[in-house]
């Protein structure tokens, strides 16, 4: 069940879009939270009976968290303790006497509480693991066991967003009785939905090898905190690790906002492959680890070089070459669509991030930050199309947010601002959202698989504690494929193989699906059917693209003819596949197409002006497509689908530039400056060849360039 926290009214003025002043006092929709009593998961007393064991724990800082080691061979572990040393053994068997490891660790000196009792951040790493059980123990401690899972066939992992454990408190952060009763109240409601929805995961997904958590484990910052003092998060930590799975399953940790000014995020998670790039100076920078055949690139994005983020990535890879998967874990909802998401700071970021992202072949990219889940579509080439400022975004954003004098909390923020605002700023806002929407991006799959796609999946977390909940903003850019907000902790299930990652999403409260099942393929290169078409040719990617894409059959079963001129008629069908074979009416005015097999693309793209005949009721569908006339029809075509085509290059380079038709000048212009259409080399001669014919690899070189 959700509640609404209390928020203080903002006083605003302004003129709404409509024309009618705003109310004196108003505020946006207050943010959900989930009480822990009125979730099914508190039935029979089982919230009770965690009320009881949180009063005999809150203040124990010693809890012990997993995270996933350098490889699957390996397992960290991190704790505190309250002596300098501590004994560390791993064994076999539960009674602890078939040890494969032992060793002492000396701790460093972390935090001291209250009562001025040091605590030391000990830390250890479990090595030469195998698939199956093990058990640690740390001094004389219970030992706990922990699975190994075997990758060999793929592996899974449990995919949550912000716990950010004691959101739920609305109190601000005094050094009062009254704020520490608060906080430890939220604490054990939110740790008690934080445990609910990993059981529910791990329910579900047995044999799950880790959680990889996107930011914000805790809420109270060093900043926020009573005193500024850091150990007032302590108790959130106590709360985070609470749960008894976590006692055994490892998690991968990203840094949060949250987490990112107080050092004892350092303390308390023991992160593979640490590098100083990225770290903002206090919680460290990116880390990696290798899981299966993926490599996990964690970044802390709280440190906006991107510089930084670029060079740890391509050391990264450079060190596991062999991985089939990339996948990236930030913070921030760079392609979100809750309350962050359209914020300059956050596209401003997307903006800088992406290219590397592309340029390193990053499969998938996970985030939080916004309290709210969305999947994006597969997106390619955003780019930064305006400046607008945060100050300016934000006061734009009271006015359009704003719910009135009495507020309730809603899925979707309010859209005061409409359309036909004529205020200026009002106008300015609204552009900056239609530019961040970055629907250029957008790359077609095959309904909810994507079969080795040239862009990136991005999704967004929703929160996975019910400690916080955005709404979702009202205009869903055009870059999003699914979102979902009713405030109800989620979890998403990933399974991965050797050439498939597979997405679900579920509510804890009934474990329904809030999302269709998306899947991400990556065929074998090398089951292309074309004897013709062999790995070193430089057409081989492109032909690929085209073939799994089904933009282009072959000439036959097996042979591709790559070097076979294009005809008018196959230029056509390409184009009429790309566009989803819309459905035609009527005919086309051509008398030499008849009923042919691409009747319909050629009705299609006259009836659209894509294509003129060769006379007047001629079309020449077997003629063989020149480069200049395929240059004018690509550019009708993505001027038809909206696409930017103001590109232009200057052509006197070539020294047959004067042999391009007068009629296609405009059109080989924008194709050679858009780099759909390159120079023919002969020996050290590069020349536009506008009426040499376009061979049917060169066609889907054009259509690769594009689409990268």
């Amino acid at each position: 069940m959700k509640v609404n926290k209390q928020i203080a009214a903002l006083v605003l003025t302004g003129v709404l879009a409509a024309g009618s002043a705003l109310p004196a006092f108003a505020a946006a929709a207050p943010d959900g939270y989930t009480d822990a009593s009125k979730t099914p998961a508190a039935a029979n007393g089982a919230y009770a009976a965690w009320q009881e064991r949180w009063e005999t724990m809150r203040n124990d800082w010693t809890q012990v968290s997993l995270s996933p080691g350098s490889d699957d061979t390996q397992m960290n572990f991190a704790w505190y303790s309250k002596t300098p040393t501590a004994s560390f053994r791993v064994a076999t068997d539960a009674a602890m006497t078939q040890l494969v490891q032992e060793q002492t660790i000396t701790g460093q000196a972390a935090v001291k509480d209250s009562e001025n009792t040091q605590y030391y951040s000990c830390k250890a790493t479990a090595s030469n693991l195998k698939p199956g059980t093990y058990y640690y123990q740390i001094g004389n401690q219970a030992a706990t066991p922990f699975k190994v899972q075997d990758s060999s066939d793929g592996f899974s992992f449990i995919y949550v967003g912000d716990p950010q454990i004691g959101s739920s408190n609305s109190a601000k952060g005094q050094d009062t009785p009254e704020f520490y009763a608060a906080q430890s109240a939220a604490v054990c409601n939110d740790s008690f939905n934080w445990s609910n929805t990993l059981n529910e995961a791990i329910e579900r997904d047995q044999n799950a090898s880790f959680v990889l958590s996107a930011g914000d484990q805790i809420q109270t910052t060093k900043k926020k905190a009573p005193n500024k003092d850091a150990t007032k998060s302590e108790i959130e930590y106590t709360g985070y690790l609470s749960p008894n799975a976590l006692d055994s399953l490892p998690v991968a940790t990203t840094v949060g906002n949250h987490d990112a000014d107080n050092a004892n995020y350092t303390y308390h998670f023991n992160t593979a492959n640490a590098s100083e790039l990225g770290s903002n100076g206090v919680v460290g920078g990116d880390y990696y680890f290798t899981y299966g055949n993926a490599l996990f690139l964690m970044l802390n994005t709280q440190n906006t070089n991107t510089a930084e983020h670029k060079q740890f990535i391509e050391q990264a890879i450079q060190a596991c070459p062999d991985a089939k998967w990339r996948i990236v874990t930030l913070h921030q909802d760079i392609y979100g669509s809750a309350e962050h998401s359209n914020e300059p700071e956050i596209t401003n970021l997307r903006y800088q991030l992406v290219p590397y992202f592309e340029e390193y072949d990053i499969d998938a990219v996970m985030t939080g930050h916004d309290h709210a889940y969305s999947r994006s579509q597969i997106l390619k080439g955003g780019k930064k199309t305006t400046e607008y400022s945060n100050d300016d975004f934000k006061s734009m954003l009271k006015i359009d947010s704003d719910a009135g004098e009495n507020p309730e909390t809603r899925y979707v923020a309010p859209e005061n601002i409409l359309p036909n605002a004529t205020d200026d700023a009002q106008r300015t806002y609204l552009n900056y959202l239609q530019a961040v929407m970055d629907t250029d991006a957008v790359q077609k799959t095959d309904g909810n698989t994507a079969v080795n796609p040239d862009g990136i999946l991005y999704m967004t977390a929703n929160s996975s504690s019910g400690s916080k909940y955005y709404d979702l903003v009202p205009r869903m850019q055009s870059y999003i494929a699914k979102r979902w907000q009713e405030d109800v902790p989620t979890y998403s299930i990933v399974n991965m193989t050797d050439d498939s990652l597979t997405i679900n999403t579920y509510r804890t409260d009934n474990g329904e699906a809030i999302d269709d099942s998306f899947t991400i393929k990556k065929t074998d290169e090398s089951t292309l059917p074309f004897t013709d078409v062999n790995r070193n040719d430089w057409f081989y990617s492109a032909v690929n693209y085209a073939y799994q894409n089904k933009l282009f059959s072959g000439m036959s079963e097996t042979t591709f003819a790559p070097n076979v001129p294009m005809s008018r008629a196959m230029l056509v069908q390409v184009l009429y596949n790309m566009a989803g074979k819309p459905e035609v009416s009527g005919t086309s005015s051509f008398r030499d197409v008849g009923s042919a097999w691409y009747q319909n693309a050629v009705t299609w793209a006259s009836q659209n002006g894509i294509v003129y005949g060769t006379g007047k009721h001629t079309f020449s569908p077997e003629s063989a497509v020149t480069r200049e006339q395929t240059a004018a029809i690509l550019q009708r075509y993505m001027q038809k689908t909206g696409k930017d085509t103001s590109a232009s290059a200057d052509l006197s380079k070539y020294p047959d530039a004067a042999s391009v038709s007068a009629w296609a000048k405009d059109s080989m212009q924008w194709a050679v400056g858009s780099g759909l259409i390159e120079g023919v080399r002969s020996g050290s001669t590069v020349t536009l060849s506008p009426q040499d014919s376009s061979t049917r690899a060169q066609i889907a070189q054009m259509l690769y360039n594009f689409f990268k």
